[in-house]
């Protein structure tokens, strides 16, 4: 069947005006050429679509059913159309990602309040996950890109480091540390440590240091959320080492010394390999490069 979309806005205007001029004039054609679609419609249909008569042009039975079902048709893809132009605006249109929690806190607030600012057309869902729902979101076209604590393999993804966030030791304002301007990693064995669990990205990366720097530990606690590693601190169960962008759930009692030799985590903005982003997508992306620049450059 070869039936035309002009064909079936013809059909429309002409079974909503009652009239070939009229409805010839809506689409800014002429009469003949309206009239020459609609024969070619039915012909290509095989059957009547209008009873003719010198006053008015009224839809058949079949020209009556075609109407309605047309008209919800076409008012659906003109919508997904719609949709479709919004995403070819760079400034326009809804942007998905994932990032690990921490990152969730510290980065992803500033970025989303950048981008309200400066392209209010623009809407951010954001799924906060651990490091490997995140990856499993960008590997399966969940989200559009998301952002992890460490590089990805470059087989399955394309990844950008932004960041460089050092990790910090969190203690108690009566605890010895206080007095150290800063504290060597050897300082902490024998100490109660509150570490985040192996859910998280920089777990792994903490145990590394200790692994490497044969560093005996005593983990005390393991929790998943850097807010409830600093209510442990705060009531008396150890220490915690955790990185500077989870610092924004500080509460008052506690404080923060730096870790000699300083240690980080790269903060990675992370997409399918060889996938192009959405214009709005690029846009957020850049919007991250920013606020992460602004924050800690990577070359600094």
């Amino acid at each position: 069947m070869n039936v035309s979309m002009r064909q079936l806005r013809a059909f429309l205007a002409v079974a909503g005006h009652r009239h070939f001029r009229r409805a010839a004039d809506a689409l800014h054609l002429t009469q003949p050429a309206v009239s020459r679609l609609i024969a070619d419609l039915e012909a290509e249909l095989d059957v009547r679509l209008f009873d003719r008569s010198t006053r008015e042009v009224v839809p058949t039975e079949a020209g009556r059913y075609l109407e309605q079902a047309v008209s919800r048709v076409l008012d659906e893809l003109d919508g997904v159309l719609a949709h479709a132009r919004t995403q070819a605006d760079p400034l326009r249109g809804r942007v998905r990602i994932a990032a690990v929690p921490t990152v969730s806190a510290g980065l992803v607030p500033n970025c989303i309040a950048l981008c309200a600012q400066e392209h209010p057309a623009l809407e951010i869902l954001l799924r906060d996950q651990s490091q490997a729902q995140v990856l499993d979101a960008v590997r399966g076209g969940e989200v559009d890109f998301g952002l992890t604590v460490e590089p990805a393999t470059t087989e399955e993804f394309d990844a950008q480091t932004i960041l460089r966030d050092p990790f910090l030791v969190v203690c108690r304002e009566d605890h010895p540390f206080v007095e150290r301007e800063a504290v060597p990693w050897k300082a902490l064995t024998g100490q109660p440590l509150i570490l985040l669990d192996h859910a998280s990205g920089s777990r792994r990366l903490i145990d590394e240091v200790f692994a490497r720097r044969q560093i005996p530990v005593d983990i005390t606690l393991e929790v998943g959320h850097p807010h409830t590693a600093f209510r442990m601190v705060e009531a008396g169960l150890g220490v915690t080492v955790t990185p500077a962008l989870s610092l924004d759930a500080l509460r008052p009692g506690l404080a923060v010394r730096s870790l000699t030799p300083e240690v980080h985590r790269e903060v990675t903005l992370l997409r399918r390999r060889a996938r192009s982003l959405s214009p709005p997508a690029q846009t957020v992306w850049e919007a991250f490069r920013e606020v992460a620049a602004a924050l800690s450059p990577v070359g600094r």
